[in-house]
């Protein structure tokens, strides 16, 4: 019993260790995830809003006429010097340094980065990632793909993306290792491309490296819930084995009295004849010798390992059902008994009878007026199911696991002959985990049913 509430208390550390866990991970990885990739989606834009074709910087230039302009569009000492060496896609001279990702610095009156999106430029990690473009005609012709310093992708894998990117229809996504945005630039689509490698092998290191110290916390936590465990149900158990060993030494040292009161009360009976306070006494001793022997009996069940042997479930069931015809008649129940052959099963046959009786004997008890008791016995694939069913009033979802516990009684009414005392149940579930079995109540539709399953021998 207290192996089971072990384990349920470990189950439960470790549940909520590994849902907290879990728990933390998944936010830790999700924000950080989150705030990269959207930082690369921003740096991304602003490289989209700050190309240009040729084309589009002749048509900004050409509005810088004027009749008493000098003939030279830009002469290079008339331009500011952090403009001076902007690399321009598709026109760039001997003179220009190209940057790596073909971004540029334009004058005012060249459309430049949105001033919504966040500056990036002038930071290492804009500096230090790898873009893409590539220029599609609103027809579908490829005009200008420019390539990164790494030039990791050839041109044409490149312009093979940006149309199928055009294909989906959607402006952002991933490809593969490629972050992509797409963009009108008005006499063109833009499609720009971030290389996104780096950040995903991070990641994922990262978080592999996260799960392998995981894990070996996982486990650690586990000794450690385990250890925990067994310091919280250990004063039960200390306490559940001397309620036990009370139960045992009580049994004994009543049995003595018992029977010298019974006998002296016999030979009493004998001289004086019959006298109702004399009847009392007999009657009382009676009650207390039952109670002892119950006692006794759990405590011989709890503590005693049984000898087993190979049984005959069907024939055990069926001879223990048939002294119980005689008082059903009298109570004028119906009795069926319903068993299948063949099911052996390892046990103690004395216990197993003891347990068929226990059960009958509740049914018998329990049943309404005129009632029906069903005894059935059949065999599933692990199992050898034993049940007991009578008509009978319903026993409330709250006492259905405490009926199993010693000197529970759910009320009077179910004990109204005053020869029991909770203990049969509790003796029934005694024998049943000796077994290796399990014991079950299910109530419906106004019939109680107890369920035991023993495993059949193999």
């Amino acid at each position: 019993m207290f192996k089971k509430t072990r384990r349920k208390i470990v189950a439960a550390i470790m549940s909520v260790l590994v849902l907290i866990w879990a728990g933390t991970l998944g936010v830790i990885y999700g924000s950080s995830y989150y705030e990269v990739s959207n930082r690369n989606r921003k740096m991304l834009e602003q490289h989209a809003q700050m190309y240009l074709l040729e084309a589009d910087l002749d048509a900004n230039m050409s509005g810088l006429h004027t009749e008493n302009s000098a003939p030279e569009l830009y002469p290079e000492d008339s331009l500011p010097e952090q403009y001076r060496e902007a690399s321009i896609p598709g026109r760039h001279t001997e003179d220009s340094i190209p940057d790596q990702n073909g971004s540029q610095m334009f004058p005012d009156n060249i459309p430049g980065p949105d001033p919504g999106i966040p500056h990036f430029e002038n930071t290492p990690a804009f500096q230090l990632s790898t873009f893409y473009s590539v220029a599609v005609s609103k027809d579908g012709q490829i005009l200008a793909v420019t390539n990164g310093q790494a030039e990791v992708y050839e041109d044409d894998e490149l312009a093979k993306t940006a149309l199928e990117v055009m294909k989906s229809g959607k402006t952002d996504g991933v490809k593969s290792s490629l972050i992509y945005h797409m963009t009108d630039k008005g006499g063109y689509i833009l499609v720009a491309f971030m290389d996104n490698t780096i950040m995903q092998e991070s990641m994922t290191t990262l978080f592999r490296y996260t799960l392998i110290f995981g894990g070996f916390a996982i486990l650690a936590f586990f000794f450690l819930a385990v250890y925990l465990a067994r310091k919280i149900v250990r004063p039960l158990e200390e306490s559940y084995d001397k309620q036990k060993q009370f139960i045992s030494d009580a049994g004994h040292e009543l049995k003595t009295p018992v029977s010298v009161v019974s006998t002296n009360a016999e030979l009493l009976s004998r001289e004086i004849g019959e006298n109702q306070w004399l009847a009392n006494i007999q009657y009382e001793n009676e009650r207390m010798g039952i109670l002892v022997g119950q006692l006794l009996e759990l405590a011989r069940t709890e503590d005693t390992a049984p000898q087993m042997e190979s049984v005959d479930l069907c024939r055990l069931v069926s001879g223990e059902a048939l002294p119980f015809e005689s008082v059903v008649f009298e109570k004028r129940l119906t009795l069926e008994c319903e068993a299948a052959s063949h099911l052996y099963v390892n046990g103690n046959s004395t216990q197993l009878k003891q347990l068929t009786a226990i059960l009958l004997d509740n049914a018998i008890r329990h049943c309404q007026p005129n009632g029906k008791i069903t005894l059935g016995l059949k065999g599933t694939r692990n199992y050898a199911v034993l049940s007991v069913m009578n008509d009978g009033a319903e026993i409330p979802e709250a006492h259905r696991e405490q009926i199993f516990e010693r000197f529970y009684r759910m009320d009077t009414a179910r004990n109204s002959d005053g020869q029991h005392y909770g203990l049969g149940l509790a003796i029934a579930k005694a024998i049943v985990s000796v077994h290796h079995g399990k014991i079950d109540v299910q109530c419906r539709n106004g019939k109680v049913k107890f369920i035991v399953r023993i495993p059949l021998q193999k």
